[in-house]
């Protein structure tokens, strides 16, 4: 008996946390488990092909809103080449109405509800003969038409649905991930915690109450096993990491203690929960060392009260601040369009509010009505009407059409490909002096790409470089372009070692003046190739600040053996030009 746990993940670089966990909790079966993880990147052919030479007896798949269409669609196909294959589906995507998943997907046999360590071990139980029967096996939902026509578990339409099972401890799980040398190169999920204390209606947690612990001890174990390893990244799923000050701060503690100068932690914070002497533990880390997500979501009183999302937004922004002003933690903001009473004129004052806080990047994402969230059971009071299929995105509400709808997405690539991209700071500052919102510049570059034809096509990265300058050019302050081409140039710089120079930022230096001002600034051979030498007429970065051009001829250095491990730009140096 083989059985097949499938991860299709949205990237991969990413680890399936569910399935390892499983595998890990089951590890009394071992020899009987596999673990097959693929990406949403690679075709459904290939997937079905590996399953296929697994030779499983039975397929369990991870099922969430952006691998359901292609799991479904692939099982369809399994089930014609291995007729007697059991298919069975966990997830969240799959756990809030089993039943009509169960009708939906005619080649699925069974789902796992909820929590799914305990529930897949008795699974196993089962298939291996060795457990109860499976209708005395909790926290499931499956079709056996020839086996139970008359159960006394409850029946409708031939789906029988066992009692919920009960949650277990954390510390029942064991170390997700055997064989941590195979995980080096990838991102690896983790989690302290499960559950949330809040219950915002748009989210999963609002169909459930309190959170559980992992010992702290067992954490810093296992932590340390990941730091031991060099692994880049450690992503903790735990939805509201900070919720528990003890708990936070001694995982923080933990990782500067045993910092290895190469892992990042990655958190899902609340901001305004932060205690003065968290934030003081924090400025103390490394830069690096840790990177925060923190979901803002909207700053409308009347939208954050109708979500019952809690969350004071003035002591947030005055925290985030805080951390900026440290300048070791890359910080992630989050907003949501199409969320309830939030119309076009109110999302963009969220936007100006979160944009002004100058995070490192901010994702604007969209309403998606999850199974099983109270938003779910709102949609006809606030007007949403979203996507039947994932991941079951709005299409519109009461007080936002589709066609802003269109435009916020057009905004959002934008801000992806500029903004996010962190290769335009100061041009950005700059250009932002000639718009009145934030938004309305990200709306403007939208509309040129419109009129150019050019949006939705792939853009090298020395191409959004041109684009700017035109945008510029045509849309914004022609007198002005050769002040902005300055600051273009200082972008560029910062992020990319130029190879083939742009036509439109002038001749570089000599290489007899290059060599002559290496040598005046006691710059070695060896390390002129780690350094790049411009001339410019203007201090770039406050006349990008000020708006305003500042004349000021000087030699900038700029040093991409010294990279900001937040941004990725190159240390810079400023003299005076040695004409």
């Amino acid at each position: 008996m083989k059985i097949l746990l499938v991860a299709v993940d949205a990237k991969y670089i990413h680890t399936n946390l569910a399935v390892h966990s499983l595998k890990a909790y089951s590890n009394k079966f071992g020899k009987h488990i596999s673990i097959a993880q693929y990406s949403i990147n690679h075709s459904e052919d290939q997937i079905l092909r590996g399953i296929y030479l697994e030779n499983p007896d039975v397929v369990a798949f991870s099922c969430y809103i952006w691998n359901i269409s292609m799991i479904s669609s692939i099982i369809k196909s399994l089930k014609k080449i291995k007729p007697q294959v059991k298919i069975w589906f966990g997830g969240p995507e799959v756990s809030y109405y089993p039943k009509e998943g169960l009708l939906k997907y005619k080649d699925l046999d069974g789902i796992v509800v909820g929590e799914g360590e305990q529930t897949f071990y008795e699974l196993m139980e089962y298939y291996l003969g060795k457990g109860k029967e499976l209708e005395d096996i909790c926290g499931i939902a499956f079709k056996d038409r020839a086996r139970l026509n008359n159960t006394h578990i409850k029946t409708d339409d031939k789906v029988y649905v066992t009692p919920r099972r009960m949650p277990i401890s954390l510390d029942e799980i064991p170390f997700a991930y055997d064989g941590i040398e195979n995980y080096k190169n990838k991102i690896i999920y983790y989690e302290s915690s499960r559950g949330c204390p809040y219950s915002c209606s748009y989210c999963l947690s609002s169909a459930h109450k309190g959170v559980k612990f992992r010992s702290i001890d067992l954490v810093k174990k296992e932590l340390k096993i990941f730091l031991d390893n060099d692994v880049p990244q450690v992503k903790f799923v735990d939805r509201t990491f900070n919720c528990n000050r003890g708990h936070a701060m001694e995982i923080w503690q933990f990782i500067k203690d045993n910092d290895n100068g190469k892992t990042n932690f990655h958190f899902e914070i609340t901001a305004d929960l932060l205690s003065e002497e968290e934030l003081s533990l924090l400025e103390s880390l490394r830069p690096g060392l840790v990177q925060f997500e923190i979901g803002v979501q909207t700053t409308n009183p009347d939208t954050e009260k109708a979500i019952q999302r809690k969350v004071d937004f003035s002591i947030l922004a005055d925290k985030v601040r805080r951390i900026n002003k440290a300048d070791n933690i890359h910080q992630h903001l989050d907003l949501i369009a199409g969320l309830p009473l939030e119309d076009y004129d109110s999302f963009e004052k969220s936007f100006q509010d979160v944009y002004q806080l100058k995070p490192h990047q901010l994702q604007l994402g969209f309403l998606k009505v999850l199974k099983g969230s109270l938003i779910e059971e709102e949609i006809n009071k606030y007007g949403i009407v979203y996507n039947d299929e994932p991941p079951y995105e709005v299409l519109y509400t009461k007080h936002l059409s589709y066609n802003e709808i269109i435009e916020l997405k057009g905004i959002c690539d934008m801000v992806e490909v500029y903004y996010n991209s962190g290769q335009f700071t100061y041009s950005l500052e700059y250009i932002g002096h000639y718009f009145t919102s934030p938004m309305k510049l990200y709306s403007s570059l939208y509309h040129y790409y419109l009129s150019k034809d050019i949006y939705g096509l792939a853009q090298s990265r020395i191409k959004r470089y041109d684009i700017l300058l035109d945008f510029f050019k045509t849309h914004v302050d022609s007198d002005m372009t050769h002040v902005f081409k300055e600051i273009l140039l200082f972008d560029l710089c910062l992020r990319e070692g130029i190879r083939k120079r742009p036509d439109y930022i002038g001749p570089p230096i000599p290489y007899q003046k290059y060599r002559e001002i290496c040598e005046a600034l006691n710059i070695d051979k060896p390390n002129r190739t780690k350094i790049h030498l411009e001339r410019l007429n203007y201090d770039v970065i406050e006349t990008a600040k000020s708006g305003m051009p500042i004349k000021k001829e000087c030699i900038v250095m700029f040093d991409y053996g010294n990279r900001d491990p937040l941004t990725n730009s190159a240390k810079i140096e400023f003299y005076d030009d040695a004409r």
